[in-house]
This record gives structure tokens, C-alpha cells and sequence, in this order.
């Protein structure tokens, strides 16, 4: 910033310099012309150098000859001109400010002067010209006086620059730490830091960036925050699932050991043991299908079926389970009705529904509603159970959430993977699934599944 006040300090004395000279031509060629219309006359001059005395300004004129007639003198003065200055008069050119190291009578001293040619009214001819001229030490002084002003400017500016930049570099000095400051806590787990912003310069701009940053961040550790709850009430939901079925079947099997189980009742603990070893893999398999669509494993076999029959399948299949909670399964679809997906997926998402239906509705009404819509297969799977908060709602396709257990039928009850699963395998097909539910009125599962537009003509 120095530097450049130096160089701005250098080209505005140049520049004053300039003008300076500019100005001092202008007004001496301005006295020049103002004599030449006063017809030169003796008595004119007389007044007009004892006017100009004042200024510093000397007037002088010279024939066509280039000899001084005024002032009058009694020794020869010539001007000292060169022949092409004194040809440029004679065609009526006057000469600019030029500067000599003396007067015309041979005195030591730097004058400017102009030269202002004149000639004769009644013929036009060249009758001599007429010099004006002023000590350049009065420019020079002038000049000091703004060499003076701008030193003392230079050194104010300096000055200020200097405190200037220290209390700026000290103010951002004190945001950068501040900035530290909270990155430092923000390493530490503090999510909570906020920076002050007042948009008002990049700072600011990084400030609202840091704060993005860290809200994301928070989201992010509140996420896996709960994730890890979940994931642990999971596991402990698995384990307990696990635990009870093994638990069964290894009392069965030391009944069995120890011939502690009649006969007659044999043949049931083996169907126990069976529906047991049943539903751990069923368990498995559903943790292990969770991973393999999450991770794009699977590869969709998508065709357009016959919805009715693939859904009339299910609800046979499901009936004797329904039958089991005093629940009506109806099936409200039209026999013409197709549906492009992958048969097995589509099978296995309206299964997970409608045994979560189950599993929440006791001695009610399961509705599977097909029909068709824009571009679209719809089908609605509609209950009369214990319905679900907006909570609830928002959650159910979380892998590891589970409802309230103490409102459900606890005797078909699931590993909570169903409805995750059934998610992911909606977004594969490019479906959409819509909930609706009302805490004590039932729940409403709507499926859409777009056409196949290879198909539409």
C-alpha cells in the first residue's frame, strides 16, 4: 500500500508540475493578446507592466528585426531567438512556454516565457512580436507549497494507512480465531457452535458455510445416534425373538431325550419344533434379504401378470393366519386387472403388508383393493386395526424401528425388517407407496405401479 502511495504521489506532483507550466503559458500568452489589442501603445505598456510587476511578469517587445524597443533602452537587445523560432513568428505562429537561463539583458535567471506575434492593421505585415515572460522560481514556489501539502498528506496517509491496517488485521485476526475457536469445539463433538453472521464480506460468507456445516453435522451425529438405538433395540429384539423359539425347541428335544413326552403328544412337539426352526430361518432370511436389496444385489424380473390371480393367491395363503386373530381378509379387485413387476418381489411386498395388517388388527376387516389408475396399477391394502400416530408414520420404513409392542397381536409377530424391506423393494420397481392411518381408526397402505411404457401404444 506504500508503494503505491508513492507512485500516486510521484505521478500527482508530475501532474501538478504539468498543469503548473500549462497554466503559467496560458496566462502570459493571455497577457501577450491582451496588449496586442491595445494596440501596443507606449503609454499601455507602461501601465500594463506596472500592473504585471506585481505578478512577477515582465513584458518586452521586439521588431521585425528582433531588436528590443521596449522596454527602451539605449544599448541594442535582441531577443536571442533562433531563426526558425523567429520564422514561425513571422507566419504567425507564436512559440510556446520555453525556458532560459537568463533575461533579455543577460541577467542570471531561469525565466519562462511565450512569445505572441503581432503585425500591422492597415497592411497585415509582420511588425515584430511581443515576449512575455515570468522568473520560474515563482512556479517553482507554487509547486513547493503542493510538494509541502502532499508530503504532509503522504506522511497523514501512512499514518492512518498503518493504523488502519493493524486494527483491520486485528479485528480479523480476532474472526479467524474465533473461527478456530469453534472448530476447535466442533472437533470435540460441541455441535451445538454457531458463528455470527452479518453477510457482509467472505468472512461472513465462510462463517455461513461453517454453520451449514456444523448443522449437517449435527443432523448427521443425531442420525447415528438413533440408528445406533435402534440397531441396538434391534438386536435385543432379535435375540429375544431367537431365544424363544430355541428355548422351545430345546425343551421339546430334552422331553424327547429323556422319553419325558407321551406318545401321543410326540407328533405335536415335532410340529412345534418344525414351526420354530421355521420361523429362525425366516428371521435370518429376512436380515439377510434386507442387505441384499439395500445393496442392489438383486436383479428385478419385471412382466406384466395377472394381478387378481397373484392376489387371490396371497389372500388364501394368508387367511388361515388372519383366521387365527378373528380378521377378515376381502379381496375387492377386478379379474382383468395386470400389474408389471417382478412376480416373486410383488408377492413378497403385498405378504409384508398385509401381515403387518395382521399383526396390528384383532377381529377386524383386511380390505385388498385393486384398480386401475393414470399409467398406473393401484393397490390398496386397507385395515380396521389400532391405526398409528403421525410419529409413527414418519418411521415405519426405518429398518430397526418397531411399534408399540404392547398395542399389537404379539402371536405373529415379526422381526421389523417387513416394512423396510417392502420400501426398498417399491423404490427398485420405480413404485410408490403412500400410509395413511389414524391412531385408533386403522391403516391404509396404497401401492402404485407405473406401467410398462414399452407396452402403452
Amino acid at each position: 500500500m506504500t508503494i503505491v502511495l508513492i507512485i500516486l504521489g510521484f505521478s500527482f506532483l508530475q501532474f501538478a508540475r504539468n498543469t503548473a507550466y500549462q497554466n503559467t503559458e496560458t496566462q502570459l500568452f493571455g497577457y501577450a493578446e491582451a496588449l496586442i489589442d491595445e494596440d501596443l501603445q507606449m503609454d499601455k505598456l507602461e501601465n500594463g507592466q506596472v500592473i504585471l510587476k506585481n505578478q512577477d511578469v515582465s513584458i518586452f517587445v521586439f521588431d521585425s528585426t528582433d531588436s528590443m524597443i521596449y522596454p527602451s533602452t539605449t544599448e541594442k537587445y535582441v531577443s536571442g531567438i533562433s531563426d526558425q523560432d523567429l520564422k514561425k513568428l513571422k507566419n504567425g505562429e507564436p512559440i510556446s512556454l520555453t525556458q532560459r537561463n537568463t533575461d533579455f539583458f543577460g541577467n542570471q535567471i531561469n525565466t519562462a516565457i511565450v512569445y505572441q506575434p503581432f503585425f500591422t492593421q492597415s497592411t497585415g505585415e509582420f511588425y515584430g512580436f511581443i515576449a512575455v515572460s515570468a522568473p520560474i522560481s515563482t512556479i517553482e514556489a507554487n509547486l513547493k507549497d503542493i510538494r509541502n501539502n502532499l508530503f504532509s498528506a503522504f506522511i497523514f496517509s501512512i499514518v492512518g494507512a498503518t493504523i488502519a491496517s493493524y486494527l483491520f488485521a486485528k479485528f480479523q485476526v480476532k474472526r479467524i480465531n474465533r473461527i478456530r475457536s469453534a472448530t476447535h469445539k466442533v472437533s470435540k463433538g460441541d455441535f451445538n457452535v454457531h458463528l455470527e453472521n452479518k453477510e457482509m464480506d467472505e468472512f461472513d460468507d465462510l462463517a455461513a458455510d461453517f454453520n451449514s456445516m456444523v448443522d449437517s453435522l449435527k443432523s448427521s451425529q443425531e442420525e447415528i445416534e438413533r440408528q445406533e438405538k435402534r440397531r441396538r433395540q434391534f438386536m435385543a429384539d432379535a435375540a429375544h425373538e431367537m431365544r424363544t423359539p430355541l428355548t422351545t425347541i430345546n425343551g421339546l428335544l430334552e422331553g424327547l431325550e429323556h422319553d419325558m413326552i407321551p406318545e401321543n403328544q410326540k407328533q405335536r412337539s415335532i410340529q412345534l419344533m418344525q414351526n420354530e426352526t421355521r420361523r429362525l430361518i425366516r428371521l435370518v432370511t429376512e436380515n439377510l434379504d434386507y442387505e441384499k436389496i439395500r445393496s442392489n444385489q438383486i436383479t428385478l424380473q419385471k412382466q406384466t401378470f395377472d394381478a387378481y390371480e397373484a392376489l387371490e393367491m396371497i389372500v388364501e395363503q394368508l387367511k388361515g393366519k388372519a383366521s387365527d386373530s378373528g380378521d377378515e381378509l376381502v379381496l375387492d379387485c377386478p379379474t382383468e386387472l395386470e400389474i408389471y413387476a417382478d412376480y416373486d418381489r410383488f408377492s413378497q411386498i403385498i405378504v409384508n403388508i398385509i401381515q403387518n395388517a395382521i399383526q396390528f388388527t384383532t377381529n377386524g376387516k383386511i380390505s385388498i383393493i385393486g384398480y386401475y389408475g393414470e399409467n398406473e396399477s393401484i393397490i390398496k391394502i386397507k385395515d380396521s386395526g389400532i391405526g398409528m400416530t403421525a410419529e409413527e408414520v414418519k418411521n415405519i420404513w426405518e429398518r430397526y424401528y418397531k411399534a408399540d409392542i404392547s398395542r399389537k397381536n404379539t402371536k405373529y409377530g415379526e422381526s421389523g425388517l417387513g416394512l423396510a424391506i417392502v420400501q426398498q423393494l417399491v423404490n427398485l420397481h420405480g413404485a410408490s407407496v403412500e400410509v395413511e392411518s389414524l391412531q385408533g381408526e386403522g391403516t391404509t397402505f396404497t401401492l402404485s405401479f407405473p406401467f410398462d411404457l414399452n407396452e402403452i401404444v
